[in-house]
């Protein structure tokens, strides 16, 4: 049977059905959504979805945007992609019998209260996925030793607040933990949006978050609190005005953390590589575990990632570039 994949607003996957994964308004006769964070999710409801509760949850509340969710369908299987909370990857078979894996954002870390994804248990013949860290210079700590560096540096900064900046979804959270894990003792204050998020997980799972919503006005008069705030406002006028006024000290975190301009872009103090995406080495060892057929790359470094699968490990692999269609035949 002759088949296509195609990146478009989502990723197209034209089977014997068309199914449509994390798209922002195409709708398929399936459509998957891997995960909530805003790139990924409907701006309208295109009716039945299949992802996880967790994700139906968190997406609804962050959006407004509710619809039905199904955790399977005929052919579509879903398994945790360990991104965020809720993520998932999706393995689908068509009616001859091939089966693609489309691993949403993924981490094959377990971090936090997440584990993750393992892809000894894909059995895939096209692999379609992402690539934002793959490039070689991208390799990360080992978890335990990065949580652990994080943690000394909450303690060994216990006479001033802290400003803990991380994406509302998926950061935030993993923030919060280590911070309560850390200091126990010290107040941890988050923003409406992260607090948000923490509701909805907490209403979905049975996790829970010590962040308490701050007044703004608060923020001034801080002494030793830990502020988990959304990445996007770390050049803000209030930030600038707490760091002034209280002597915070402002801690960026994040993928991108390896290279020194993510210091400067976020005029942060200090910066830790801590992300829920696969660094270059995990990307390649995922894609050698499940050892597909095809390999089909987007975001990130997508070209670079698959010209070194395919000049230094032999696979068919080439970048999934937007309205470019891919075809795979399987008879």
């Amino acid at each position: 049977m002759r088949s296509s994949v195609i990146h478009r607003d989502g990723i197209h996957f034209d089977l014997d059905r068309r199914i449509v994964a994390d798209a922002r308004s195409a709708a398929g006769d399936v459509n998957v959504v891997s995960h909530a964070h805003a790139d990924h999710t409907f701006r309208t409801s295109p009716g039945t979805v299949v992802c996880s509760a967790e994700t139906a949850t968190i997406a609804t509340a962050r959006t407004g945007v509710a619809f039905e969710h199904v955790e399977s369908a005929r052919g579509i299987e879903l398994v945790p992609a360990g991104h965020v909370v809720g993520s998932r990857a999706a393995v689908i078979e068509d009616a001859d019998g091939a089966r693609y894996c489309y691993t949403g954002d993924f981490s094959t870390r377990d971090r936090a209260f997440l584990e993750g994804f393992d892809p000894t248990g894909v059995d895939a013949d096209v692999l379609v996925m992402e690539t934002t860290y793959g490039h070689p210079r991208y390799r990360f700590p080992a978890q335990a030793e990065l949580d652990a560096e994080i943690r000394d540096w909450i303690r060994d900064n216990d006479d001033r607040p802290l400003l803990l900046f991380g994406y509302s979804l998926g950061r935030a959270q993993k923030l919060q933990w280590l911070a309560r894990e850390a200091a126990p003792d010290r107040p941890v204050l988050v923003s409406e949006s992260v607090r948000d998020v923490n509701r909805a997980i907490e209403s979905a799972t049975d996790l829970s978050f010590p962040g308490r919503v701050y007044d703004p006005a608060e923020l001034e008069d801080l002494t030793d609190e830990l502020v988990v705030v959304p990445s996007n406002r770390a050049r803000s006028d209030r930030v600038e005005r707490v760091v002034e006024r209280t002597g915070a000290l402002k801690a960026g975190f994040s993928g991108w953390a390896v290279e020194d301009s993510f210091l400067y872009r976020g005029g942060y103090d200090v910066t830790f590589p801590l992300t829920d995406h696969c660094d270059f080495g995990e990307l390649i060892e995922t894609v050698l575990t499940v050892d597909p057929d095809v390999v089909y790359t987007h975001h990130g470094f997508d070209e670079a990632f698959a010209d070194v699968l395919a000049t230094e490990y032999g696979y068919a692999a080439r970048p999934l570039k937007r309205d470019q269609t891919a075809l795979a035949d399987f008879r």
